[in-house]
């Protein structure tokens, strides 16, 4: 089976889909600047303190790899309202670089709805509230799509609905079609869930689904 590398893997998604690809039976590495506080223990798992937006971090997390699935956050603050960050367009620009120079192709970033060409397809409440609270935040994500739209990988952009830290319930919806894509809820476990299947499914490649409950 592939061996996965989960960036952001120490809370949120990231550590939900650290989870579920184990369940899966995947050798996983686990990148975060906090990796080693994660409490999952399995033999099948490698855990890597760094930062992700060091080249030479990267550059040894490749090392061995099939797929890596990019799950970065941000923590809400007010400072991220004002000032916005560049930590989504920054680690994707070394780790899309990285990638093409080692040869690992298969790219499964996670972004959110609102990000690229799917902003204001959340309806007015869900546009209103992510334009006043998380506008600086999207705009840089939206560097991020763009960075890995114009790579050489085999990408799948994945754009999350609002989240919940509800169970896996395996009854969430793929909306691949624009004229699809809408607001509504999502738990990370089936996030998750989505993400893990992504590793040996090539029928989204160059593709931006969105999910939803």
């Amino acid at each position: 089976m592939a061996t996965v590398l989960i960036i952001g893997a120490s809370r949120g998604i990231g550590l939900a889909t650290l989870d579920a690809a184990l369940k899966a039976g995947f050798s996983v590495r686990a990148l975060s600047r906090s990796a080693s506080t994660i409490r999952l223990h399995n033999p099948k798992l490698e855990k890597m303190d760094g930062d992700a937006i060091d080249r030479d971090t990267i550059e040894r997390a490749l090392v061995g790899v099939d797929t890596v699935i990019q799950t970065l956050g941000v923590t809400p603050a007010p400072e991220l309202i004002l000032r916005g960050t560049h930590l989504f367009s920054a680690a994707t620009r070394v780790l899309v670089r990285t990638m093409e120079a080692s040869g690992v192709r298969r790219l499964i970033c996670v972004t959110g709805l609102g990000a690229g060409d799917s902003r204001g397809r959340g309806g007015i409440l869900y546009n209103t509230a992510l334009c006043l609270f998380l506008g600086r935040v999207y705009a840089d994500k939206d560097v991020q799509e763009r960075i890995i739209r114009k790579s050489r990988l085999d990408w799948t952009i994945v754009r999350p609905t609002i989240l919940t830290n509800g169970p896996h319930t395996g009854a969430y919806r793929v909306l691949v079609d624009p004229n699809d894509w809408t607001s509504g809820f999502i738990s990370r476990a089936d996030v998750a869930d989505f993400l893990v299947k992504q590793i040996d499914d090539n029928s989204l490649f160059h593709r931006t689904p969105a999910l939803t409950g």
